[in-house]
């Protein structure tokens, strides 16, 4: 294709091939033609690649790039800087749109200049699919309404935990100059939650952010994906996240939003402590060791701290954090072994 185009489609793809082929029609079906779409094959060992090469032989908007197996981060920052659009959004190998998405939401975005232009998803699970829609009228918010309206709520609804605004980068367009200053902040050995610094960042970042009413995207929440499989690095990698989160945000200046995270990061630490810690169970010591080291980590002691047993669902989760917050290993592991 010639010219600039006004949004560029960024697609990491690893080991899809079972979905890709949907995911792409999805996209070559749209009745907006003013795109690029960047294929990064991320060392995909499946007919994933090949899908790629056929693809971009046939449509002159497709580009495919092939890199060594990098993450889901690295394909996303790859992309962008193959990209030449005004926008960019992404969307994930195993997803697919509906219909008339990018002509509504590519239209908004000319109309209203819009740094973020957002639309709701739905989520397909194996026996069902839930909407995923944000609390906030649909239409444009500037500056101040962002402030008064959205980011009160904007990661914690008050709802233990009910995002306010979904992590994920995927129903979003971004202004090319907004996203480029969060996307390359987040280090490439995050493997789950790499989205949230990045849009939070930019939600913060943006001088105007309109939402739509429509559920133009549709997220294949599958059961075996990475973001499942639980081991003693993920904890590491939790402190990385919670670390990212400090350099895409102003937590001084956004005391709000500190206090939202804090519910997410006791969430985050609870989704990831109760799988790895089981499996060691076995081996009283090093579970005892690893614990009290995360009890005193500083944004897990602070967090655990600063959110009531009383606002987090559930009596085990509710029992977890009590052993977490006052360092009770011993409790734990019990708890875990019945």
């Amino acid at each position: 294709m010639s010219g600039k185009p006004f949004i560029s489609i960024i697609v990491p793809v690893y080991n899809t091939e079972e979905y890709l082929e949907c995911c792409l029609d999805s996209i070559l079906s749209q009745d907006f033609t003013d795109y690029e779409l960047i294929l990064v094959d991320d060392g995909s060992t499946d007919g994933s690649g090949a899908i790629c090469d056929r693809y971009a032989k046939s449509h002159a908007q497709i580009r495919c790039i092939h890199q060594p197996n990098g993450g889901h981060t690295c394909a996303r920052q790859n992309g962008f800087l193959a990209s030449h659009g005004d926008y960019i959004t992404f969307v994930d190998s195993d997803d697919w749109l509906a219909p008339g998405m990018y002509s509504h939401m590519c239209q908004i975005a000319m109309e209203t200049h819009a740094d973020i232009v957002h639309c709701n998803f739905t989520a397909v699970m194996p026996h069902k699919e839930e909407l995923c829609a944000v609390p906030f009228p649909p239409g444009l918010y500037d500056k101040k309404q962002l402030i008064q309206t959205v980011y009160p709520s904007m990661v914690y609804t008050g709802v233990y935990f009910k995002f306010g605004i979904a992590p994920r980068l995927t129903n979003k367009l971004f202004i090319r100059s907004l996203i480029e200053k969060y996307l390359f902040l987040v280090p490439h050995d995050i493997v789950v939650g790499e989205d949230g610094p990045v849009t939070y960042g930019a939600m913060l970042g943006a001088s105007s952010v309109y939402f739509c009413e429509e559920s133009y995207y549709y997220y294949r929440s599958n059961p075996t994906s990475l973001c499942h499989h639980m081991d003693a690095g993920r904890i590491a990698e939790n402190h990385t996240m919670f670390e990212t989160y400090r350099h895409a945000i102003d937590l001084d200046g956004n005391p709000a939003v500190l206090r939202q995270l804090q519910y997410f990061y006791v969430y985050q630490s609870l989704l990831t402590f109760v799988p790895v810690f089981r499996e060691m169970c076995a081996d009283s010591r090093e579970f005892k060791r690893l614990f009290l080291t995360e009890c005193v980590n500083t944004d897990i002691k602070e967090a655990f701290a600063a959110v009531p047993v009383k606002d987090i669902t559930g009596i085990h989760n509710k029992l977890y954090a009590f052993c977490v917050r006052h360092k009770l290993w011993w409790l734990f592991r019990f708890f875990l072994m019945h």
